[in-house]
């Protein structure tokens, strides 16, 4: 795994960060207007956006004395490309799963 999707990954793997790039896909947001969301200190908001940044799944842009936090579509892309990869062994799975049920129909 290349070091953007470790990145990533380590952004996704928690809840609250999750939700953050929840809201973000709504709108774009200062610190203070993630803040307002959660019941928790600017401080530790300020570190999950500053991870979320690292894995490349937000921008963040100064305009004046904010800092606009906006999500990165394509910082997802490769995470969904690794993950989409193990879709085949599920399909796989569903196949042979229908086939037994339906096998099983006949009998």
């Amino acid at each position: 795994m290349i070091a953007a999707e470790q990145g990533a990954f380590r952004a996704l793997a928690d809840p609250t960060r999750r939700q953050i790039l929840m809201h973000l896909s709504r709108a774009d947001m200062t610190i203070g207007e993630v803040s307002d969301r959660f019941d928790m200190t600017r401080g530790a908001i300020k570190k999950h956006l500053t991870i979320l940044e690292e894995g490349r799944l937000i921008s963040v842009r100064s305009s004046g004395r904010e800092r606009i936090n906006r999500l990165e579509p394509l910082g997802l892309k490769s995470a969904t490309e690794w993950l989409n990869y193990f879709n085949q062994f599920w399909d796989d799975k569903l196949v042979a799963l229908r086939t037994a049920i339906e096998n099983d129909d006949i009998k």
